[in-house]
């Protein structure tokens, strides 16, 4: 059996990676299964790619379709293109695994059905229901194209169930981003802000934002910044910057004492930081995952979230975009009153296994 395994942008190497290790034990304990890493190209950033690569032990792909930027039709043309190229010219393997909701998740999906190729989805069935975010269109767009629907909780297993998906496709096995988290965790790397800074255990927040509700209005971008820094009680304030972000803030000019913004941080050296920290302030799913395992308070700036058991569950609150609902909800950290949360079913470190085996199984 061989499997494409598709990479398209930074959390899919993440998720990606433990698959890559599974395939990689089957194979040595003789099963008959190998890769074919496929990295799309959708984002290339040598700091926010390489890096990962090198930390994760991900192998080098066997192809890079190199899709680069563009709109998202022109994305989303140029993999397709690509990997059409790819698989009439290099032979079709038995599986197209696709990983999570970014532009080559969908476009992969797509070039594989049409060429008669299954279609496993890692991640399937999570719903913001936002239909303004291309996530969301990306994840109906390849979980109606679906042949193996992979889940990381029971509400995406009723979320693909009321769309009309049998039981006999639909496999809850976990999480791959906690596999990589758990294998990964006694390595994490201290950044050199660590010290440059004088950082210490709960001494400090750590933020991230980039999506275009919270970044594209420069006025409100500014007054989000400016209530996190003034509730934050002192304490630093560690923003890795997204490059999207980075050139909104330059243009604002934005400037505080306790916020430092860095450039993006390795995967090592994110996590250190995140585990370490007082609270985390985001935008960004995935780590709502990864805080929710490590037990790290994390207020999410979005009006709806696509992973709700990392709040009904886990250590997550979801706060909203209005910048007011900042102060309420650093009183209740600082206060003591955040909740403790717990992990959720199969977040254990073995999804990926799981995956593998069920993929052997259907042949």
């Amino acid at each position: 059996m061989l499997v494409d395994l598709i990479a398209g942008a930074r959390p899919n190497f993440m998720k990606i990676s433990p698959i890559i290790d599974a395939i990689v034990a089957a194979k040595e304990d003789g099963k008959d299964i190998d890769f074919r890493l496929i990295h799309t190209g959708q984002h290339y950033d040598k700091n926010m790619s390489d890096s990962f690569f090198e930390q994760l032990g991900i192998p080098q792909p066997d192809v890079n379709l190199g899709a680069g930027g563009g709109t998202q039709a022109e994305q989303t043309a140029a993999i397709m293109v690509g990997y059409e190229k790819l698989l009439l010219e290099s032979g079709k393997p038995d599986i197209c695994l696709v990983v999570g909701d970014v532009t080559s998740t969908m476009a992969c999906a797509i070039t594989a059905q049409k060429l008669h190729v299954k279609v496993a989805h890692v991640e399937a069935g999570i719903r913001s229901g936002d239909w303004t975010m291309p996530e969301e269109i990306n994840r109906l767009v390849t979980d109606s194209i679906t042949n193996y629907f992979f889940t990381t909780s029971e509400v995406a297993n009723t979320n693909l169930r009321n769309s009309g998906v049998g039981d006999e496709r639909i496999f809850f096995v976990g999480n791959t981003m906690i596999d990589t988290l758990l294998k990964h965790r006694p390595r994490f790397q201290k950044p050199k802000v660590w010290d440059s800074l004088s950082l210490t255990e709960k001494g400090y927040l750590v933020m991230t934002l980039h999506r275009p509700a919270n970044v594209d209005q420069e006025e409100k971008l500014k007054f989000l910044i400016d209530e996190i820094v003034a509730h934050t009680q002192g304490l630093p304030l560690i923003f890795p910057v997204h490059p999207r972000t980075k050139a909104m803030l330059n243009r604002i000019g934005i400037s505080q004492e306790r916020l430092h913004m860095v450039e993006p941080l390795g995967y090592l050296e994110f996590n250190y930081l995140v585990e370490r920290s007082k609270a985390v302030v985001t935008d960004s799913g995935g780590i709502t995952e990864e805080t929710t395992v490590m037990g790290v308070p994390c207020m999410t700036l979005r009006d709806n979230t696509e992973r709700p058991e990392t709040i009904t569950q886990g250590t997550n609150e979801l706060l909203g975009t209005d910048p007011q609902a900042i102060a309420p909800a650093m009183q209740k950290l600082f206060g003591g009153n955040w909740k403790e949360g717990s992990t959720p079913e199969l977040w254990d470190g073995q999804t990926a296994k799981r995956i593998i085996e069920i993929l052997l199984q259907k042949g």
